[in-house]
């Protein structure tokens, strides 16, 4: 892999192309990311860079005598991820991710990988925790077909048959069935960069991307890039 970024899903919107198509797209707000770590094989065992993304506020929790305010849990870090993101000379992320990056040894603590890393036309598979849906029905969840509703059916929405009384007497592993929809990580592979605004750290995606708006999207590089 030679490029990644961490995003924020900004939203969708629509664009026309230079031959006047209309074009779907998802903003992301990528980057900048900063380095707070580059592992090295002599050191960890492998190649890697640890980027942080997006600066996390202090938490001011109550005053002193004077009415002045005290800062009580700085950050909302640990003093060891405290620590190690000043070993860095940042300040302290709210997500760290690592990326194993064919010139991972090039990079030093503290530089930083903008939107700018893409380019119009590059593919990337984008990563995010997709949407909870919360308890949901096999035709919503598995996309079942709904049985007759009317001439006194008495079954439209249900699973189906779950399996037979004799033999095998038991549910397969893995029978559709109603449950927890959403909220696993989804990725959705060759994807397009439409557009890369480089001043405002944007980057324009063809089609969707997984997650609801402010999630957290990992970009890479395709690693299967399709004609």
């Amino acid at each position: 892999m030679k490029k990644a970024i961490l995003a924020t899903k900004v939203g969708m919107t629509q664009i026309f192309s230079e031959d006047g198509t209309l074009v779907p797209v998802t903003v992301l707000q990528a980057g900048p990311c900063v380095v707070t770590q580059v592992k090295t094989v002599d050191n960890d065992g492998y190649s890697a860079v640890q980027v942080g993304f997006v600066d996390k506020k202090e938490r001011i929790t109550n005053k002193d005598k004077s009415g002045k305010k005290e800062i009580i849990h700085r950050h909302g870090v640990g003093k060891a991820m405290k620590g190690h993101f000043d070993k860095a000379g940042v300040s302290c992320k709210r997500f760290v991710r690592e990326f194993k990056l064919d010139d991972a040894e090039s990079y030093t603590l503290g530089s930083e990988i903008k939107a700018d890393v893409f380019a119009a036309g590059d593919k990337i598979d984008a990563s995010a925790i997709s949407k909870g849906k919360g308890f949901q029905g096999a035709i919503k969840r598995h996309g079942q077909h709904r049985g007759p509703m009317t001439h006194g059916s008495k079954f439209h929405r249900h699973q189906g048959s779950n399996g037979a009384c004799s033999s095998p007497s038991r549910v397969f592993k893995g029978k559709g069935m109603p449950g927890h929809m959403g909220c696993v990580k989804v990725t959705v592979q060759n994807l397009e960069v439409i557009r890369v605004d480089a001043e405002k750290n944007l980057l324009l995606i063809k089609g969707s991307v997984p997650g609801p708006k402010k999630a957290l999207v990992t970009v890479k590089e395709s690693v299967k890039t399709m004609a």
